[in-house]
């Protein structure tokens, strides 16, 4: 009789055991995983091995609006490279309030190099735009590297610096462009309901307040990858596309249905 007490508490305690493991699992799996974005990409073609590279939030936020502004001006991915290799060199991605002498934002511009004003330079669209049409208009920049198609425009004391950079480029201008699907994700960013109008940030930056529906796939994609940049400042917890699905919770893109090209997304519910 004592046996058999023994071994029906012994059992219960076993059942508690893996109850709660189940329980805190997720927070086990999570534990150490840093907040941040990263963009993943096929490094060799032959063997399918992947390379992640990380960017913060703020990171992946300002690469987002320098790729959508690039799309929105009918630029080539080829430029959208050149001014990623551009901001990574210049200012890491971040809209540095100073610089140089009078230089500042994500490409270090100066006003008294006919850049424009202090504010409008660090304004990440307006430096984004500047950029671009200056690149465009240097003779034959698209037949030239990235390096030197980035000096044409930036006549940096360092010209060769921007060629370190152009595999990261290369890498978040594919899955910026929607060239790379699913290649940008982002997790553990704090999503709040946003003060931030996402119809006019769309506009300003995609040239578009249509984003839910049918698009290409290069199209959706991209417009995913913006979004999950923007999640943190625009509120946004949850996009799907094409039949997968991304949540900052996960971190990841899931499949969960056919692909159909229609594009949906969630933002967190204002505050009662």
């Amino acid at each position: 009789m004592w046996n058999a007490r023994k071994g029906l508490i012994a059992l219960a305690v076993v059942v508690v055991l893996v109850v709660a493991s189940l329980a805190v699992w997720p927070l086990i799996r999570n534990l150490g995983a840093t907040p941040g974005c990263a963009v993943t990409t096929v490094a060799d073609p032959v063997s399918g091995a992947l390379v992640t590279f990380p960017l913060s939030g703020e990171q992946a936020d300002n690469a987002a609006t320098i790729a959508a502004i690039g799309i929105q001006l009918g630029m080539p991915d080829h430029a959208v490279t050149i001014a990623l290799a551009t901001a990574l060199q210049e200012s890491g991605l971040h809209d540095l309030p100073v610089g140089d002498r009078d230089s500042a934002g994500l490409f270090q511009q100066r006003p008294s190099q006919g850049w424009g004003t202090r504010a409008q330079v660090l304004d990440p669209v307006y430096a984004s735009t500047a950029f671009y049409q200056r690149l465009r208009a240097q003779p034959d920049w698209s037949e030239l590297s990235v390096t030197e198609a980035a000096q044409l425009v930036q006549r940096s004391a360092v010209p060769s610096a921007y060629a370190q950079w152009e595999p990261r480029a290369r890498a978040a201008a594919a899955a910026l462009t929607g060239e790379a699907p699913g290649a940008l994700t982002c997790r553990g960013l704090t999503i709040s309901p946003s003060s931030t109008d996402l119809v006019d940030t769309a506009v300003a930056e995609l040239g578009t307040a249509t984003l839910s529906g049918a698009h290409s796939v290069a199209r959706g994609w991209s417009i995913c990858s913006w979004l999950v940049a923007h999640a943190s400042r625009l509120g946004v917890d949850r996009v799907t596309f094409d039949g997968r699905t991304w949540t900052m919770d996960s971190g990841s893109w899931s499949q969960i249905g056919p692909a159909d090209g229609v594009l949906s997304l969630h933002r967190a519910p204002s505050a009662a």
